[in-house]
């Protein structure tokens, strides 16, 4: 990714939401960016399982988790997932776990903490809804960038 966040906000920063920097780094891919999709779950990950078995070239997974730091939403095996669909990155507001393993994958994701917690696997969660926490409101459709400074959001595609 040649766009920095820094970068993107000193040239549109009137039009762009910032992120509260509440976020973990997880993964090996340090910066990533791409179309929010959305998903709303809590302590529950068997819709996270389905939005990212499916093709996710050029997109981002913001998963509302309610903030919940009692259960994991992604492990390895769900992040090993993404990359396999082509997600260029997760943001969790939740936990994950099996963070040794994440690291390895080429994939972005950020996420509030680490717990070793298996989540239950019963109930559909809610997609491509807006979903609001860190601040600001993340929207189905518009544009997420992420690297080492932050995370900022857009409504239209800055490249």
């Amino acid at each position: 990714m040649t766009l920095r966040t820094a970068d993107l906000y000193d040239a549109h920063g009137e039009h762009l939401a910032v992120v509260a920097p509440i976020f973990q780094r997880y993964g090996a891919r340090a910066a990533f960016r791409g179309e929010i999709v959305t998903l709303k779950c809590f302590e529950d990950n068997k819709s996270v399982r389905d939005v990212l078995g499916r093709n996710g070239r050029g997109k981002v997974l913001v998963i509302d988790g309610g903030g919940s730091l009692r259960t994991a939403l992604v492990g390895d095996l769900i992040a090993k997932l993404a990359v396999d669909q082509g997600w260029s990155g997760i943001v969790v507001n939740g936990c994950i776990r099996d963070s040794v393993e994440i690291g390895r994958l080429d994939i972005g994701l950020r996420a509030l903490a680490t717990n070793p917690t298996r989540p239950v696997k019963r109930v559909d969660g809610q997609a491509d809804i807006p979903v609001s926490f860190g601040g600001v409101t993340f929207r189905p459709g518009h544009y997420l960038y992420a690297d080492e400074d932050g995370i900022v959001l857009s409504e239209v595609s800055l490249g």
